[in-house]
């Protein structure tokens, strides 16, 4: 990925931030924080369901540090290690960890937490059910007022012929759940049916999952941040603009190949307009969807610039992908200020206690 040089640029934002200061902190926070983490998987190329933000605990670990007295890293490996992390009761757990494999079911890490009382990062439960199915997610904001395109899911052998199909040619074909592209690619826009056909068959055997079909939006793409401010709780909304060269049939598709090889180009919206709209968008979607803390909310424009909602991502990468360099063009903000940040926003957090049937969880999603 290519990020632009703003140095020496005025920096737009859509609401306003406590100013940083230099790394510098003579008296740290007595504070306890434990970066939870769960054992890899050998395949590091695999994609790990039960992790929503994959960390470099390490360097999350010496950024805290730097901040907070007490830091340290957890392996969650058993139901006890979790017992412990909850009697231990630090101030906040930084962790991307969804939920916990155990051997009488499964247990949601942020759930859990919120019944032990203990502050964390990101969203629950149910606003990650919210958005991890992408047909639910575009429900809740159509519901919502927000325009996002017409829509239905289907496999193999459930429409039949062209007169079945609810919507208009040309269609985009996704998998109904995932995220990083994964199953995009230059047969996602189909113009007829047999093409239709072949690419939810491929879904289907490639990643055994439903397809969701939309209408093709062919305008830009967008990727809007979303940071609450720790002072007040008002959303901080910071897009940017992603930039794919055409493929070889004319289209611009943000698809799994470009992203995983970074080929796309990120840049600042500067059109005000348009970073208005963007902005609203983002933060109305957020709230629709019981989004917390952070999250991220892509956008498409269609053919007449007027702008959609796609998905959500509500456990975005804490790494150099969007989310920071979203930080950076519109805050101007160092990896180091975006991480601590994104402690501060979880210790600051109101603590909200509510019963839930957090254990031995059947149907994942």
């Amino acid at each position: 990925m290519i990020i632009k040089n703003i140095t020496g640029k005025q920096i737009s934002t859509a609401g306003t931030i406590l100013p940083f200061k230099k790394n510098i902190f003579p008296n740290k926070i007595d504070k306890t924080i434990e970066i939870v983490t769960v054992p890899k998987l050998s395949d590091i190329t695999a994609n790990q369901k039960n992790v929503g933000i994959v960390l470099d605990e390490k360097l999350i670990l010496k950024i805290l540090s730097e901040r907070y007295r007490n830091v340290s890293i957890t392996e969650i490996i058993t139901k006890n290690d979790l017992k412990k992390l909850a009697l231990r009761k630090p101030d906040l757990v930084f962790s991307g960890v969804k939920y916990f494999y155990f051997a009488d079911g499964i247990i949601w890490l942020n759930d859990y937490l919120e019944l032990h009382d203990i502050l964390y990062i990101a969203s629950n439960r149910a606003a990650l059910h919210n958005e991890h199915d992408k047909s639910i997610a575009k429900k809740i904001i159509q519901k919502a007022n927000i325009r996002t395109a017409d829509f239905f899911t289907t496999e193999p052998g459930e429409h039949q012929n062209e007169m079945s199909i609810p919507i208009s040619f040309p269609l985009f074909i996704k998998p109904l759940t995932g995220g990083d592209s994964r199953g995009v690619d230059e047969n996602s826009i189909v113009y007829d049916f047999l093409s239709f056909q072949a690419k939810v068959l491929d879904i289907k055997h490639k990643h055994n999952l439903r397809s969701l079909v939309e209408t093709y939006l062919p305008g830009k793409e967008y990727s809007v941040s979303i940071l609450q401010d720790r002072s007040n709780g008002n959303l901080i909304a910071m897009p940017i603009e992603i930039v794919v060269k055409k493929n070889i049939n004319g289209h611009r598709i943000l698809d799994y190949d470009i992203k995983d090889n970074d080929h796309e180009k990120v840049i600042e919206v500067s059109d005000s307009k348009i970073f208005k709209q963007l902005s609203d968008l983002s933060k109305n979607a957020f709230t629709a969807l019981d989004g917390k803390s952070l999250g991220r909310i892509d956008i498409k424009m269609d053919h007449r610039g007027v702008p959609h909602f796609i998905e959500a991502n509500l456990m975005p990468g804490l790494r150099e992908g969007y989310f920071y360099r979203s930080c950076l063009l519109n805050l101007n903000m160092s990896y180091e200020q975006m991480i601590l940040t994104v402690a501060d926003n979880g210790l600051s957090s109101q603590r909200i206690h509510f019963s839930t049937n957090f254990i031995r969880e059947k149907n994942l999603y």
